[in-house]
């Protein structure tokens, strides 16, 4: 068995579509905060504001995923190395 990458762990459609979830869940929450104003008076809504609020928590969202993988196999191979043999 192969050991995955943080890259790729972080990458796997779990963890993808974890973060989906969350950018679409805070990014409409933001979405609306932001701009609800302009949303609900049919007013100008600024695309590029909008994109930014849904990418920003998919970016840290995996972020996260990413850091606590590489965590987990730096604290995995400290153990290994420090085991009896």
């Amino acid at each position: 068995m192969t050991r995955k990458t943080p890259l790729q762990m972080c990458l796997s459609p779990k963890v993808l579509k974890q973060s989906l979830i969350v950018a679409l869940v805070v990014g409409t929450i933001l979405t609306l905060i932001n701009q609800g104003d302009a949303v609900f008076s049919g007013g100008n809504i600024n695309m590029v504001k909008v994109v930014l609020t849904y990418l920003v928590p998919l970016l840290v969202s995996t972020y996260g995923a990413w850091n606590m993988a590489r965590m987990s196999q730096a604290s995995a191979a400290q153990v290994q190395a420090t085991a009896p043999a």
